[in-house]
């Protein structure tokens, strides 16, 4: 995966708010964080401003309006904050994470055969991975 462009928390909601919908004009994007934050638009338009600095998002002009687009899906940051989460905190093991989670959580039984599938059903993958490598 390539580089991605650090964001902040702020720059995050503006993110959010893109990739549920795209492209967005400024204002449009002021007016669905109304009920969300406080922020002024001024406020929102800096970190629009900071965005495109960074290139995380991108635009295109329909008459006098800019609209704003992200160029990094939602998935990839995702998959990159966690990555540099578990790096932080635990060293880059996910080991400690699920015990401390799993500790530390209150969960209900679907949770818990949620996620007996999802281990049974990375399990199977890893096996026929293994498999493949011995052949």
């Amino acid at each position: 995966m390539k580089e991605l462009p650090t964001i902040s928390e702020a720059e995050w909601e503006v993110m959010r708010i893109l990739w549920s919908r795209s492209p967005q004009t400024a204002n449009e994007v002021i007016e669905a964080l109304e009920g969300l934050t406080d922020w002024k638009p001024k406020t929102v338009r800096t970190l629009i401003s900071r965005l495109l600095q960074k290139n995380a998002i991108a635009f295109q002009e329909s008459g006098k309006s800019y609209l704003y687009y992200p160029l990094v899906s939602q998935a990839d940051y995702v998959q990159s904050e966690t990555q540099s989460f578990l790096k932080r905190l635990y060293g880059g093991a996910i080991k400690p994470l699920l015990v401390n989670f799993l500790q530390e959580q209150k969960l209900s039984s679907d949770d818990i055969n949620d996620l007996r599938r999802i281990l049974d059903e990375k399990s199977d993958a890893e096996l026929k991975t293994d498999r493949r490598k011995d052949n």
